[in-house]
């Protein structure tokens, strides 16, 4: 019986492995032209075929997990499970049964016995998103299966060996967190092997109107709907925005203009308030001003 049920929990994370790839794969481009991606996509061809543990870092939206994607479709694990864990998302009391499974009857609730992350991931990859986030107890506990490629699960005593290459993500100054003591310096160290960052969209230059076409494109094909397009000062607007959401906020932007403007084009007057609350009451005249010192 506990055979069967590790054989279809094993099923399971194929299934989940397979369709993450799938998925992966329809959308992995990392779409760009300027000089910092240009550098990032060799950064990632050239890491991605080893076997390095990389940190990538960068603000939230930038699109670290498309990094993470594109890393683990250039190795020569990209046949084996991709297993992805959100620390900031799981609660403290749970984390620890994640990362490394536990045993029936460890505590409340566990009912059987379940395989971890790592344990799911052997001879694949695990991406630890937003590692900054978990605890220093488990922090110690990590930094031990990234040296010795062991742990225990939750309540047992079994040491249980894993062949796992390990990517990171974090939007935090990891430095500046051990500093402060809230993140070790020697698990830093460990998972700084390779650090990749991803640029803010305000840092790529002449990406912005390829990825808003791109973007507008795709929704209008995804929902059955019709566009014209941004229009010439409509992409004024969007040039002469700071996006502090990055490509998600961009993204955001085109999907919302699709859905409410069928066969429509879009004014830089219509983009601006639901972009820059700092230009609204400014004329025409004084927008353009603006937006070209801004690109000066």
């Amino acid at each position: 019986d506990l055979v069967l049920k590790k054989a279809a929990e094993f099923q399971r994370a194929v299934k989940v492995t397979d369709y993450l790839n799938r998925a992966t794969i329809a959308d992995r481009e990392i779409i760009g032209k300027s000089p910092v991606i240009v550098q990032l996509r060799d950064l990632i061809n050239r890491v991605g075929r080893t076997n390095a543990t990389v940190m990538i870092c960068g603000e939230n939206g930038t699109g670290k997990e498309l990094v993470a994607n594109e890393i683990f479709l250039t190795s020569n694990r990209s046949n084996k499970p991709f297993i992805k864990v959100n620390c900031a998302a799981i609660s403290e009391a749970l984390i620890e049964s994640e990362f490394f499974g536990h045993e029936k009857g460890s505590f409340t609730g566990a009912t059987d016995q379940r395989d971890g992350r790592f344990e799911l991931a052997d001879g694949g990859t695990i991406l630890l998103d937003e590692v900054s986030e978990i605890s220093l107890g488990l922090q110690a506990k990590l930094l031990r299966v990234l040296q010795e490629r062991e742990f225990e699960r939750v309540g047992g005593n079994k040491t249980i060996k894993v062949d796992v290459r390990v990517l990171a993500t974090t939007n935090r100054d990891l430095l500046k967190a051990v500093a402060k003591g809230e993140f070790r310096e020697d698990l830093y160290y460990r998972l700084n092997v390779f650090p990749l960052s991803v640029p803010p969209l305000r840092d790529r230059v002449g990406d912005v109107e390829l990825l808003a076409n791109h973007f507008l494109e795709r929704f209008a094909k995804e929902h059955g709907l019709k566009t014209g397009g941004f229009s010439e000062s409509a992409m004024c607007g969007l040039l002469a925005h700071r996006w502090p959401g990055n490509v998600r906020e961009l993204r955001n932007v085109a999907e919302r203009y699709v859905l409410l403007g069928e066969s429509c084009t879009f004014e830089f007057d219509e983009l601006i308030p639901q972009l820059d609350q700092s230009t609204v009451g400014l004329s025409l005249p004084e927008k353009v001003e603006r937006f070209e010192k801004m690109l000066i």
